[in-house]
């Protein structure tokens, strides 16, 4: 999501590319992402953020009230929500799908093309990985045809005001020690937006809300550890990539502090959880009433005179 203080050494840069036949832009540098889950197991992950929205998954999967037969956990970077749903009785089979680098996954699965066949899945569900794939909508899609009828499809994945405070000093210390800002932290989406994307999929009765959590920090570094210990730094396809200077990591030490300090002197780390969930469409499922079908005015339901807006005749 972010650039740490040491970066990898500096390389060619490439634009952002699109793929001729969607049209779809590489917003993300999947080789990149790759490197970056690598890195994190290496160094030991850093787990309480994936742990907490796994936890609260499963707590949102109980509120249905029913058992699902054959379940996909999509791109999940960890164990957490197998561990989570483990023992619950919501879910008779949890299948892993996801790249290579998680060593437990029973499908190795390209995010961007899923390997499910139409109407094989009665759930899926995903913590913290569908920020990272570049075309949203066209996963969607392929999650919908992938659930049954009345399948369900349960995510969470990091929106668009994670890191707000990161995004804002990484700005003020390139531009005033570079004369210019990079690309640091990921555009995620935008919850206006998610429901719009879960309808044309085609999927029905879809929700979308968000959830956020502060962590607080004895300084930037700290929290730019963390993120390199998440697999979550910078995977932008339009990065810098020449190593952060220590002037502008400096800089931004400051503007963080400044801005962004609780009185306790400890820094605040937005992390914007979005979540959305939607239904493979299905006859039993309530469906909203034809325009025109109603049987009682509103003005005899609410039991005042029917009047006139002003300039009608």
């Amino acid at each position: 999501m972010s650039t740490p203080p040491s970066s990898t050494p500096p390389s060619s840069a490439h634009p952002s590319s699109a793929h001729p036949s969607s049209g779809v832009v590489d917003i993300f540098d999947s080789r990149a992402l790759a490197a970056r889950r690598r890195r994190a197991l290496a160094l030991g992950p850093e787990t309480f953020l994936i742990d907490r929205v796994a936890e609260d998954l499963a707590d949102r999967l109980g509120a249905v009230k029913r058992q699902f037969a054959t379940a996909v956990d999509l791109g999940t970077p960890t164990s957490a929500l197998a561990a989570a749903l483990a023992g619950s009785g919501m879910v008779e089979r949890l299948l892993a799908a996801g790249p290579s680098e998680r060593a437990d996954v029973d499908v190795v699965a390209d995010p961007e093309a899923l390997p499910f066949a139409p109407e094989s899945l009665d759930l899926v569900v995903s913590a913290l990985a569908l920020q990272t794939v570049n075309d949203l909508p066209g996963q969607l899609a392929q999650i919908r045809r992938a659930l049954r009828p009345d399948g369900l499809l349960l995510a969470a994945f990091f929106g668009s005001g994670t890191l707000a405070e990161l995004r804002e000093a990484f700005a003020v210390a390139e531009s005033e020690t570079l004369g210019g800002i990079s690309p640091r932290v990921a555009p995620f989406a935008d919850l206006r937006d998610l429901g719009g994307l879960l309808q044309r999929a085609g999927l029905a009765l879809p929700v979308a809300d968000v959830d956020r959590i502060t962590v607080r920090y004895g300084d930037p570094l700290a929290l730019l550890r963390d993120l390199r210990r998440m697999g979550a730094a910078n995977p932008l396809t339009d990065r810098r990539r020449t190593p952060l200077l220590r002037k502008t990591l400096a800089r931004l030490f400051e503007v963080y502090a400044e801005r962004f300090s609780d009185p306790d002197g400890r820094l605040r780390a937005t992390f914007e959880i979005a979540w959305i969930s939607g239904w493979a469409p299905h006859e039993s499922q309530q469906k909203p009433l034809r325009p025109g079908s109603a049987k009682l005015r509103l003005a005899d339901a609410l039991k005042v005179p029917e009047g006139r807006l002003p300039g009608e005749s």
